[in-house]
C-alpha cells in the first residue's frame, strides 16, 4: 500500500540546533530509495507502507546513535485505494484553484 507521510523528528537533550539531525535523518530516506519533500517543519515522504516505516525506524536509530537521549516524532498520514495520487498531484490540486 503506497502511503504519504508528514514526518517531524524532533530531538530532546541534544540543544537548540537540529540541522545535523534533520540532515541524517534525509539521507536515510534518500537511501531508501523514498521520494521526499523537505519543508520548514519536517518532511513529506512517499513510497509504501513498509519502506516508508522502515526508514523512520532507521531514522530514529541513527538519532539516537548521534547522541539524542530521547526524540518526539509526530507523524501525519494518508492512503488511497481508489487511485494513485503523488506529493505533486496533491499540491497542483490545490494549486489549480487559486
Amino acid at each position: 500500500m503506497n502511503v504519504l507521510v508528514d514526518l517531524c523528528i524532533v530531538p530532546i537533550g541534544v540543544g537548540v540546533s537540529l540541522s545535523s539531525y534533520v540532515a541524517a535523518c534525509e539521507k536515510v530516506l534518500t537511501e531508501a530509495g523514498l521520494k521526499s519533500s523537505l519543508h520548514s517543519y519536517g518532511t513529506n515522504v512517499e513510497g509504501e507502507w513498509d519502506a516508508v516505516f522502515a526508514a523512520v525506524k532507521r531514522c530514529h536509530e541513527v538519532v539516537h546513535e548521534m547522541g539524542a537521549p530521547r526524540i518526539t516524532t509526530t507523524i501525519k498520514l494518508g492512503t488511497r485505494t481508489d487511485r494513485v495520487q503523488s506529493m505533486e498531484d496533491k499540491v497542483r490540486s490545490v494549486q489549480e484553484k487559486l
